[in-house]
């Protein structure tokens, strides 16, 4: 099939914009591509594919973001942590996590199952998946590879400048690995928290502000407890600041997770509906513009003075804030959502400081607390799901998250430790860690 057969027919499926969304699933590969329906087909698995590419380009945004805000001396143990967590994830969440996250079995019926399509071969008659019939076993792979590795790069920067490095790529190997799978699998399987009562009383969380975010944010909440603060950042004499090494580089990290966030949330809608993705793009948009201007204004009215840092998590806060519900809150409500995000990141940030739990990132309150307010403002702003289902839902997954990283963390501190000493940590962990500095004087 040409470019230019299938141009026109693609212009008049998006500007219908209709749902694209396979009605049986395709059988037999060499058949079926011959078929009108495999313009559809190739229209949702092309847009996945885009979308999958945009989540990985989110992983350079939070290297960028973290390398910025943190001490220039820990650059490079920054940056190799989220090489291996790229690296790492993809092959775990092939090997383990997409068996565990979309179980063919429930060896424990909607908590635990096994067997999933990560065999399926390419080509082969069962090609499609059978969660949705519109799109290949390995569009959703590719997509949801991704997201599994979002949920320890949002720890990596919780634990940042003081961590072991070993004790970590163990820890966030482990957490792909099985933890978030396990997690995902409960809503995005068909688990339990997918049957909580029926049509609209279910638990609804669309791109994951709990599943990945929560989640990735009380995982980092159960490992800073553990590690302590870094030296000197809490003393007799009050806090005191530990300044960001590069601002200039940590806004650019803003900006490429914010357009990232368009695959994350846009992709979510798991096909190449107009509708669909157009709404999707808008409130995405609306929610984080919302989020950074109520930060913005929330930190100069408290800090008395206009917080570049502040401004880039108001951004990630409203990100965070509409995602479990980009497809369901309407535009205009996608403000608020985005909105109260953006004034919680400021407290919550300034809530952790007070009670000496030290997040260099902020990533406890971005994603961690602004999840939460995301899966509830489904049901405050929308008509989607109930409040119940949502602190089901937001009570099992935080829990799951945090309980796990808490006994794992705990474990490796016992056997291996898990903070670098305190030499180390004053001499840089670039040096100490890797013998290499990042930037040469």
């Amino acid at each position: 099939m040409t470019i230019k057969s299938i141009l026109p027919a693609s212009l008049l499926l998006l500007g219908a914009g209709t749902l694209l969304a396979q009605d049986d699933p395709p059988t037999d590969y060499a058949k079926f591509e011959g078929s009108a329906e495999y313009v559809k087909f190739a229209l949702n698995n092309l847009w996945i594919l885009i979308s999958a590419a945009l989540v990985f380009l989110m992983h350079l945004g939070f290297a960028s973001l973290e390398s910025g805000l943190c001490q220039s001396k820990n650059t490079v143990n920054i940056l190799f942590k989220n090489c291996f967590i790229i690296a790492m994830g993809v092959l775990t969440y092939y090997l383990v996590g997409f068996n565990t996250h979309y179980p063919a079995e429930w060896q424990m019926d909607g908590f635990l199952g096994l067997g999933g399509p990560a065999g399926a071969e390419a080509g082969s008659a069962d090609f499609t998946s059978e969660y949705n019939p519109g799109y290949t076993y390995w569009s959703d792979f590719i997509f949801q590879a991704m997201f599994a590795a979002t949920a320890a790069t949002i720890v990596s920067g919780a634990v940042a400048e003081r961590v072991k490095l070993g004790s970590f790529l163990i820890f966030a190997t482990l957490l792909v690995a099985f933890a978030y799978p396990i997690a995902g699998s409960w809503h995005w399987g068909t688990g339990f928290l997918s049957r909580l009562g029926d049509g609209d009383a279910a638990f609804y969380d669309f791109a994951g502000s709990t599943v990945v975010h929560a989640f990735g944010g009380f995982a980092a909440l159960a490992c800073v407890l553990i590690l302590g603060p870094r030296a000197g950042k809490y003393t007799k004499e009050g806090l005191k600041p530990i300044l960001p090494s590069n601002l200039p580089l940590a806004t650019i990290g803003a900006f490429l997770l914010f357009l990232g966030w368009f695959g994350f949330n846009g992709g979510s809608v798991l096909s190449a509906d107009a509708q669909g993705v157009s709404t999707v793009f808008v409130t995405t948009a609306l929610a984080a513009c919302a989020g950074a201007l109520a930060s913005i204004a929330t930190a100069w009215i408290v800090l008395k003075k206009p917080d570049l840092s502040m401004a880039l998590n108001g951004f990630l806060a409203g990100l965070v804030g509409i995602t479990a519900g980009a497809d369901a809150i309407s535009p205009s409500m996608s403000l608020v959502a985005g909105g109260v995000a953006g004034v919680l990141v400021v407290f919550s940030i300034m809530f952790f400081d007070k009670i000496k739990v030290d997040d260099p990132v902020g990533a406890i309150s971005v994603h961690g607390v602004c999840g939460i307010w995301g899966t509830l403002a489904v049901a405050f702003l929308s008509d989607a799901a109930t409040l119940s289902s949502q602190l089901i839902g937001i009570v099992s997954v935080c829990a799951f998250a945090f309980v796990f990283s808490f006994a794992l963390f705990f474990i490796l501190k016992l056997i291996m430790g898990v903070r670098v000493d305190a030499d180390e940590e004053s001499e840089g962990l670039d040096v100490a860690e890797h013998g290499a500095p990042a930037y040469n004087k």
